[in-house]
């Protein structure tokens, strides 16, 4: 067992308890990883305290929650000691195979079931929004999905606070369960909807948050400098060249070199303090962090022993390096 002071999170106001880092197969599963090797990654992940792992209907289309489901079942794990969720929007071709109609919330959910070969998920989430949808529709299905023990709990995924908030209004009339946690992106180069606009959120329905990309698609790590590169890594994808030439911008790179010497001072690697960072935040129940190699989860991991150095002086300092080009007008015009 790795030294682990993993501390766990109640998701949002609910009773389920999730490990403050957790692990998600978005980008690895099915495109990078096998079996045998998400074993090993997984298994990593729970030796250091992780009971909380992340999926979708849509990753590696369906082949990531196979990978999950069989490796789990290879480890031999007891279900009760993990938290597994899904995501349902995009499960296929058809017009009734995407988005949050009762129809393709039920299929699809049955149909993730059969991939993870688990009788249910922790926690399920609208992975996104469907304005053709009424939300009436996707709420009673969600309620339907845990009546029927398919699912605990059910959130959203990159919903609006507006949207959210009338999900729980239909819920409150209905006399239903609302949607306990969402999953947003959040770190240091993307900070508005989890600091300012889902703000009242926290309060008046006890949403969770459970955050992904928290460094920023591997930019926070520092590795990126400009005009390289490195080849293994996630923006020499083929599939995430549009991403890389829209997040390694100047000012972002400005940011992130603004941010070393503070990890320096800590003696940290920079990705350990960006994720700790988002771990700090009180609004956020877990931080979904992805890797490849069962070395980046050790030193991610290690996030958790650089929590408790992120003291105020720390934090301001990080707030200087990070808002220094963001100087916004109070007014909006």
């Amino acid at each position: 067992m790795a030294s682990n002071n993993m501390q766990y999170k109640n998701l949002g106001r609910s009773g389920l308890k999730v490990s403050q880092l957790s692990y998600g197969a978005w980008v690895s599963f099915g495109n990078q990883l096998d079996v045998k090797e998400a074993k090993s990654i997984l298994q990593t992940c729970r030796d250091h305290g992780v009971n909380f792992f992340d999926n979708a209907e849509v990753y590696a289309s369906g082949r990531a929650e196979e990978i999950m489901g069989q490796a789990i079942r290879e480890l031999g794990w007891k279900r009760s000691d993990v938290v597994i969720s899904t995501k349902i929007f995009w499960g296929g071709p058809g017009p009734n195979d995407k988005g949050l109609s009762r129809k393709h919330i039920v299929e699809g959910t049955k149909a993730s079931l059969k991939r993870l070969d688990m009788e249910y998920v922790d926690l399920i989430y609208c992975h996104r929004p469907d304005a053709t949808t009424p939300i009436e529709e996707t709420v009673r299905a969600m309620n339907y999905v845990m009546d029927k023990g398919w699912a605990f709990y059910w959130g959203t995924s990159e919903w609006s606070a507006q949207q959210i908030t009338d999900a729980w209004a239909i819920a409150e009339r209905l006399d239903l369960v609302g949607p306990i946690v969402e999953q947003p992106e959040y770190n240091l180069l993307s900070r508005h909807k989890v600091e300012t606009e889902f703000l009242p959120l926290y309060t008046n329905y006890g949403l969770g948050l459970t955050t992904f990309s928290p460094l920023a698609s591997g930019v926070l790590t520092g590795k990126y400098t400009k005009g390289n590169i490195p080849p293994d890594s996630r923006f020499a994808l083929d599939n995430y060249k549009n991403l890389a030439s829209r997040k390694l911008v100047d000012d972002v790179l400005q940011k992130v070199n603004g941010l070393k010497p503070i990890a320096d001072e800590l003696g940290v690697p920079l990705a350990q303090l960006a994720i700790a960072w988002c771990a700090a935040n009180p609004n956020v129940s877990s931080v979904i962090t992805g890797a490849t190699k069962e070395s980046q989860i050790q030193e991610n991991m290690k996030a958790v022993d650089v929590i408790p150095l992120l003291t105020p002086a720390v934090m301001e300092k990080i707030e200087a390096v990070v808002q220094s080009k963001q100087k916004r007008p109070e007014c909006v015009r």
